[in-house]
């Protein structure tokens, strides 16, 4: 333990991280700094720890979460220690650098958060470079999570980036696979206006010689992918020019038959994963590892020892294997409660969609919708896709990149007149408000549901008032 640590200072040291170095979710594009040179000079100083372990990439518009959960959860069930770097997190700092022990027992699961320890005596070391190069939370964060996963002595880390691919803090590492999760316009005004653009951005982190699953093929993005993994591996004298050995490095998972797909209806019903977008993400997941099966014999001598069984159990049981939270998570039985991160349009059309599909099934009565924003999402292309027959509660988190929750009602009202909303610009309120609907029998029947989303802030805002 450190000398000086102590839970109050270790409290104003997070708050201080936040604020000194603030996280793109806290303050938007003012804190993103693209580019690896300070990732190189750190990581240069700290001995490479990431060459220590085997990687998998993990980039995508929407996804990254879920699929890096779901192949943890795989690599540690097939009894390997494995570290994930990960974000947002939902109520704790700490969620984001979190090793997972090998084992099958998903009652009782190892899952250790960096310790509050380890993030003081990191930040205290290296205080000085942090200001001198007026690095990044995310840089930090990112320098923090590879250092500890070195000294855990993990043998595989699942690292998702943060934002983009090309100029991400994580792309300092060759990995053993790089897995791109779907293409969408989201951070658009740094990633670029049009899917293409994105596509080459999240693109950067294929590397020489390493497979790359892509998640959704998509006609305007493939032909991205397809050349950057054809140019990287030109110069490599393994391939002596081949364009057919240089692609077989690249795979798309919904043109494929991945390991397991036969019963993939059967595990996305059993999954602890509920959300209708999870399909997409099983088939990466699936395809990810049939690549890695085939790439890695380590990995199939292990398998050959735990059997298929036990990775299906594991897919199925991520969550409570992982720790994973804030996706479609049910929060209450009465009223049923879900909660989900998903926050742009590409996202949340899934989470509309299903929230519908319950309510046309019977399996609920009423919607009731608590939705908040951050000021620089694409609001006009997430109006459309939101049900017309909910409540909807508009609310703000605690950020200042929060779009106030009267702008939201204003945009609502003018794209639907007709719509039932209110405004309540607190979450915890806005969440209490909503119970209120679900449980006035003038305004909801006997089963309603109440779903909170839009913003992960607004989630983790919800989780800790729950």
């Amino acid at each position: 333990m450190a000398e000086h640590f102590s839970e109050e200072r270790y409290k104003e040291m997070i708050d201080a991280l936040f604020m000194r170095f603030p996280s793109f979710q806290k303050v938007g594009a003012g804190a993103y700094k693209p580019g690896v040179g300070n990732m190189e000079f750190i990581d240069q100083l700290l001995g490479h720890p990431h060459r220590a372990y085997k990687i998998i990439h993990v980039a995508g518009t929407n996804g990254k979460g879920s699929v890096s959960n779901m192949l943890v959860s795989v690599l540690a069930a097939l009894g390997y220690r494995v570290g994930l770097y990960t974000s947002p997190h939902i109520l704790d700092f700490r969620e984001r650098i979190r090793v997972v022990n090998g084992g099958r027992d998903a009652v009782s699961p190892d899952v250790r958060l960096i310790s509050k320890e380890s993030v003081w005596d990191f930040i205290e070391s290296w205080r000085e470079t942090f200001d001198h190069l007026d690095m990044s939370f995310f840089e930090i964060t990112t320098a923090m999570a590879l250092h500890w996963f070195a000294v855990q002595e993990v043998d595989f880390v699942v690292l998702e980036t943060g934002l983009g691919g090309r100029l991400d803090s994580t792309n300092i590492v060759t990995p053993l696979l790089s897995v791109i999760t779907n293409i969408g316009l989201d951070h658009c005004d740094l990633l670029g206006d049009t899917l293409p653009e994105i596509a080459f951005e999240k693109a950067g982190i294929i590397k020489p010689g390493v497979p790359v699953v892509i998640g959704e093929s998509n006609a305007e993005t493939d032909p991205v992918f397809e050349r950057k993994v054809l140019y990287t591996n030109l110069p490599e004298p393994k391939f002596m020019g081949s364009r057919s050995m240089i692609m077989s490095l690249l795979s798309f998972a919904d043109k494929t038959e991945p390991v397991l797909w036969d019963r993939h209806e059967d595990i996305l019903a059993a999954m602890d994963l509920q959300g209708a977008y999870q399909e997409k993400n099983l088939r990466t997941v699936l395809a990810a590892v049939s690549t890695l099966l085939a790439s890695v014999p380590e990995l199939s001598e292990a398998l050959a020892v735990s059997g298929m069984e036990n990775v299906v159990s594991a897919i199925e049981q991520t969550a409570v294997r992982t720790g994973f939270r804030g996706r479609w998570e049910k929060l209450s039985d009465n009223p049923l409660i879900i909660c989900d991160i998903g926050h742009n349009a590409h996202g949340l059309k899934y989470n509309f969609a299903q929230l519908q599909h319950m309510k046309s099934e019977g399996r609920c009565t009423d919607l009731v919708i608590v939705y908040g924003s951050v000021a620089d999402k694409d609001l006009d292309s997430v109006l459309p896709l939101m049900p017309v027959d909910a409540y909807y509660v508009f609310t703000q988190a605690r950020s200042r990149r929060a779009l106030p929750a009267a702008d939201i009602l204003a945009r609502f009202i003018q794209a639907y007149p007709a719509g039932k909303a209110c405004a309540v610009a607190d979450v915890a309120a806005a969440v209490a408000r909503a119970k209120e609907i679900a449980s006035d029998p003038a305004m909801c029947s006997d089963n309603p549901l109440v779903y909170i989303g839009g913003s992960t802030y607004v989630v983790s805002e919800a989780v800790e008032c729950m």
